[in-house]
């Protein structure tokens, strides 16, 4: 699994986060996790298998926004258990 880290220029309210996620979804696999904030101008994307970034970045410019870093590394799931070591 991968989490990607999009840094978004542009985004200033919720309806702005929902345009840059939507536009990330239609380009990623349907299982993948989206979310995004205005308040620090961050676009995260969990996913399996190696991320498009490039399509990422073109999804994000045609909603009007602009990525102006990207980063992408491993992401470990974190385990829910009632017994902890």
């Amino acid at each position: 699994m991968n989490k990607v880290t999009l840094t978004v220029d542009g985004m200033m309210c919720g309806m702005c986060e929902a345009h840059v996620c939507d536009a990330i979804r239609k380009v990623c696999d349907e299982k993948a996790k989206v979310s995004a904030s205005h308040v620090t101008g961050l676009a995260e994307v969990l996913l399996d298998g190696q991320p498009d970034v490039a399509r990422m970045k073109a999804a994000v410019k045609e909603t009007g926004y602009e990525v102006t870093d990207v980063k992408v590394e491993p992401y470990k799931k974190k385990g829910f258990s009632l017994f902890r070591r």
